[in-house]
């Protein structure tokens, strides 16, 4: 039986219906209309890419310097981040602008060569820059770690920090020339020179610790001179192959003297203690000892062995020599002319001067072939000086 539902085809939605679904669902369209409101909002709001370099202007994390650079911008001054050589080329530097190097570890000698061609005028500010740097800039010495969390005033001729209060963790000091926020050995924390300023408190700049003590006053002091703030992130890509820093580079000043004193002291020592090298001198044997002494001592340790044939090679090759030498033919001769000429010498048969004396004689058995072979040598060698 066929039912009224499935003879007659459902009916097609009509407009009001459509427009009932939309008012329902009005609420749910424009909450996600807020959200994405609120994300072009963030985004817009972040004001570029975000890094995670220490000191970086685009950093909003406890090392960075964003809020440095915020408050600058804020406050008027022009502020320009170059990242590379590239960008400071085109960033325009002259008289009236302040660039300042916060990755001053990334720099090398071409690079600060170049930095200091492209500032001309400008007034250039290193933020904690290393030994090979500040050599390169004309600041000799060694800087040295030096704590300032209980806070150090500026006490210098400067009126731009008069009153105020340095405060950071740890920072790096200066040797050689009057500066500010100077320690007890004369080494400053703030060194300018030639229009270059070596700063070596970079926590100060950082989103942490920037409103400890007087930090604000004196970075905003120190980078705010000027309409203009060129901020150059040196990349590591800047650097050539002859950048490459050196081990002398990386020690202490009074390495070099110990070196030359250490060696000074061997040579020293040396001459001290060491023998000039003369001729050989001969000094008389304490104790004498007979050749039949020798010889006996030789054939307890050959009997003692048990070793018949490297003895009776022993006495062969000794009975050789002593034929040789009686006859004149010298101790080139050749074993079988030794042996046809002593057999010739003595009046023997040859075959018995070769088992005697040869080479390739048959080693003794026993110990009395061994003293019966001694003996005979022992009488060719009488024959051979009798003839």
């Amino acid at each position: 039986m066929t039912t009224l539902s499935e003879a007659w085809p459902a009916a097609e939605p009509t407009a009001a219906a459509r427009g009932g679904g939309l008012r329902r669902h009005r609420s749910t369209l424009v909450i996600v209309l807020g959200l994405l409101a609120a994300v072009a909002v963030v985004v817009w709001s972040a004001g570029g890419p975000r890094t995670y370099e220490p000191l970086d202007p685009a950093n909003p994390d406890a090392d960075g310097a964003q809020a440095v650079a915020r408050v600058l911008d804020d406050e008027g001054v022009d502020l320009i981040v170059a990242r590379g050589a590239d960008e400071l080329d085109r960033a325009d530097i002259g008289a009236g602008t302040t660039v300042v190097v916060t990755s001053t570890g990334s720099l090398g000698a071409s690079t600060v060569a170049r930095l200091l061609e492209q500032a001309g005028d400008a007034r250039l500010v290193l933020i904690e820059p290393p030994q090979a740097v500040t050599t390169e800039v004309g600041l000799d010495g060694f800087p040295s770690s030096d704590p300032l969390g209980g806070g150090r005033d500026a006490a210098c001729d400067d009126p731009t920090y008069d009153g105020l209060e340095l405060e950071v963790d740890d920072a790096l000091s200066y040797p050689g020339g009057s500066g500010c926020f100077t320690n007890e050995l004369g080494e400053s924390v703030l060194v300018e020179r030639d229009g270059v300023v070596v700063f070596g408190a970079g926590d100060a700049l950082t989103n942490d610790q920037v409103l400890r003590g007087d930090n604000a006053a004196v970075v905003l002091r120190l980078l705010g001179q000027d309409q203009r703030l060129v901020w150059y992130v040196a990349q590591v890509d800047d650097l050539v192959g002859d950048d490459g820093v050196s081990l002398g580079s990386l020690l202490p000043d009074f390495v070099e003297p110990g070196v030359w004193l250490l060696g000074i002291s061997v040579v020293g020592v040396a001459l001290w203690r060491g023998r000039r090298l003369g001729r050989l001198s001969s000094e008389p044997l304490p104790v004498v000892v007979k050749a039949i002494e020798t010889t006996q001592s030789r054939g307890r340790l050959y009997r003692k062995a048990g070793d018949r044939a490297h003895a009776a090679d022993a006495l062969r090759r000794a009975a050789r020599a002593g034929a040789a030498d009686r006859l004149g033919l010298g101790s080139t001769a050749d074993d079988p002319a030794l042996v046809r000429d002593v057999a010739r010498h003595v009046g023997r048969p040859e075959s018995d001067v070769d088992a005697l004396i040869g080479p390739h004689a048959p080693p003794p058995a026993t110990d009395a072939a061994l003293i019966a072979l001694a003996t005979d040598l022992a009488e060719l060698d009488r024959e051979v000086r009798r003839t």
